[in-house]
């Protein structure tokens, strides 16, 4: 998504520092809003038309739909620098991370139902779809967030410049937010100290 690695180019200092010590995070957060945005589209676009007697089915298609879609997002942006396993392996293990975090999110719901019984004490739809809403889509999301996070930079994508791209990508775009040529980082790459080395001929 070069459209936001322009975007966090264009942010004045020292606001720019702090999203770049960041980016991994916000970018990781951005996926996790699209991809809940995409679920729950598929979702209802399933449970309302074509599987309205099957609103599991529904949310099983929604939720695989959406997990492919985070992967490949956060693959190819969130941590693009990072790498460290052969693309079978980091895949299974992505998948495997996301399940848990399924269940972490669900974690709360259960407790609240199961240990507590706070279900039994809504007085009526309403306060039954925002106690709902909190458990499953605040509280779970948050918890499945901070875990997937940190288990995906841990062992999906452990090594942190793993396949040799720009480490930071920002270093693309010049200091008014500009693409910078091909030149101009082949230039920073050879004297990144904006210093021409001297020349040292052969005796």
């Amino acid at each position: 998504m070069p459209v936001m690695d322009r975007v966090v180019a264009s942010i004045p200092q020292p606001f720019r520092d702090v999203a770049l010590r960041h980016a991994e995070l916000i970018k990781f957060a951005i996926v996790g809003a699209t991809t809940m945005v995409f679920d729950l589209t598929i979702f209802y676009s399933l449970s309302l038309t074509v599987l309205e007697s099957k609103p599991v089915v529904a949310k099983v298609l929604s939720g695989v739909l959406a997990t492919i879609l985070s992967y490949i997002l956060n693959r190819e942006w969130s941590f693009k620098n990072r790498g460290g396993r052969e693309r079978h392996h980091e895949a299974l293990l992505f998948f495997t991370i996301s399940g848990i975090g399924v269940l972490l999110s669900a974690a709360p719901l259960w407790i609240a139902n199961n240990v507590f019984d706070i279900r039994e004490g809504a007085t009526s739809l309403t306060a039954l779809v925002i106690i709902d809403f909190v458990l499953n889509y605040v509280i779970g999301n948050l918890l499945q967030m901070a875990f997937r996070f940190w288990a995906l930079r841990r062992f999906a994508f452990p090594d942190e410049n793993g396949r040799g791209v720009i480490a930071n990508p920002l270093d693309e775009f010049d200091h008014h937010g500009n693409p910078r040529t091909d030149t101009e980082l082949n230039d920073d790459d050879l004297d990144p100290d904006g210093q021409q080395a001297p020349f040292m001929g052969h005796s």
